[in-house]
Parts: structure tokens; C-alpha cells; sequence
């Protein structure tokens, strides 16, 4: 599980992704609205813990702007008021679920356990493109009667290629994604994993393969026979 921390106190941020971390969620952590934006829309997050009162965009743009562009990813929203308008606000743009500052690590965490279960009751715990079946909970790939398991990486990476279908993704957004915002890893270290994902595709026998665009990035293309 992969959780999107946009969070501007940075204390609160990082003791948050600790306590992820604890219970075997990955996270990235934004500390304004701006930037929460972009990596809620690039990256492909099971969860979004979102505050509010941000700098540069307000959490509420930014729940509603996801919902506009049908961006499901559950949304819990932190909050230092408490008012019902706000509360009922937030819901109606789609948010999921409100905490109130202060909150108990473990209240959220089980809010955070809630709403990752109810999205994958939802989604289901396999994707599919072409003839390729991704499984979500042991990291394995199909085709027909074959399956290979993926690393870490490798997995991050084939989920991103296969959330987008056909759209492009980018090397930095894989970047973010499979090592995380922080990361000092390269583009070189992109192409050393696709080329690792492509040979697993190979030992498929699939017809669905990695399309490199130059100065673009790449992207999923179904070969017709």
C-alpha cells in the first residue's frame, strides 16, 4: 500500500510517514498544496491523508479538482476546525473521511486501514491490460498460465504502466513513485528496471510491451497480432 502524506507541518508529516511505516505502508510526503497536487494526480496512491489549511492550494481545491478529473483515491482529510459546514463541505466535494486536530495516531490508523479496505473491495485486487493480470497482493504477473514475480520496484512501476492504460507516464514520475519524492535516483535507474520488466515480459510470452517515446517516457502498447 502507498499513501500520499500533504501535510505542511513537517513534525506532523514525518511522524505520520513513521507510523506508516511501522504498519507496511510506503508514503510520500508533500508539504504544500501545490505540490500535493501534482503527486496525487502522477502517482498512483491508495490513500491521500490531506490537510486543509495548506500553502499555495487549499486542501478542498484539491479534493475537488481530483474528484473532476475521476480521481477515486480515498481522501482523508485533517482538520484544526471542527464546524459542520466545513465538515459537510469537505464530503460533498469528496472527501471520505474527516479527522479533527488533535487526533489519536491510532484513531488514524485504523480510519487509514478503513478506508485502503473499502477502496479495495471496491477496485478489486488484480489489474489487467491486453493479457497481462497484475496481482496486488503477491506481486505477481500473468499471462495465460504463466506468472513471474515481481521486486518492489518492478511492481511499483507495472502498477503505474497499467493505472494509466495507454497514457504516457513519465521517468519522473516513476521516479517518485517506485524510489519517492526524496529519492537521488536517476533516469538511468529507470531504464535499468524497465529493462528488468521487459524481460519478464518476455519470459511471458505477452503481447503487451513497454513503448519507449523519446523525451516523453513510456507506456503499455497492446501488439495486435
Amino acid at each position: 500500500m502507498r499513501v500520499l502524506i500533504v501535510e505542511d507541518e513537517r513534525n506532523l508529516a514525518e511522524t505520520l510517514q513513521q507510523m506508516l511505516k511501522t504498519n507496511r505502508f510506503d508514503s510520500d510526503i508533500c508539504l504544500d498544496g501545490e505540490k500535493g497536487l501534482k503527486y496525487a494526480r502522477e502517482g498512483a496512491y491508495d490513500l491521500i491523508i490531506l490537510d486543509i489549511m495548506l500553502p499555495k492550494v487549499n486542501g478542498f481545491t484539491i479534493v475537488e479538482q481530483l474528484r473532476n478529473e475521476n480521481n477515486d483515491t480515498p481522501i482523508l482529510v485533517l482538520t484544526a476546525r471542527s464546524s459542520v459546514e466545513e465538515y459537510v463541505h469537505g464530503l460533498d466535494l469528496g472527501a471520505d473521511y474527516y479527522l479533527t486536530k488533535p487526533f489519536e495516531m491510532q484513531e488514524l490508523l485504523a480510519c487509514v486501514r478503513a478506508l485502503t479496505r473499502r477502496h479495495g473491495e471496491v477496485v478489486m485486487d488484480t489489474l489487467a491490460f491486453g493479457d497481462l493480470v497484475l496481482n496486488k497482493s503477491t506481486c505477481e504477473l500473468s499471462c495465460g498460465d504463466r506468472t513471474i514475480r515481481l521486486g518492489k520496484k518492478e511492481f511499483s512501476i507495472m502498477y503505474l504502466f497499467m493505472t494509466n492504460g495507454n497514457v504516457v507516464v513519465s521517468k519522473e514520475q516513476i521516479l517518485h513513485n517506485a524510489w519517492g519524492i526524496e529519492s537521488e535516483a536517476e533516469d538511468n535507474n529507470v531504464e535499468v528496471y524497465i529493462s528488468f520488466l521487459r524481460k519478464k515480459l518476455r519470459f511471458l510470452h505477452t503481447n503487451t510491451q513497454i513503448e519507449t517515446l523519446r523525451k516523453f517516457g513510456y507506456k503499455l502498447q497492446e501488439q495486435k497480432a
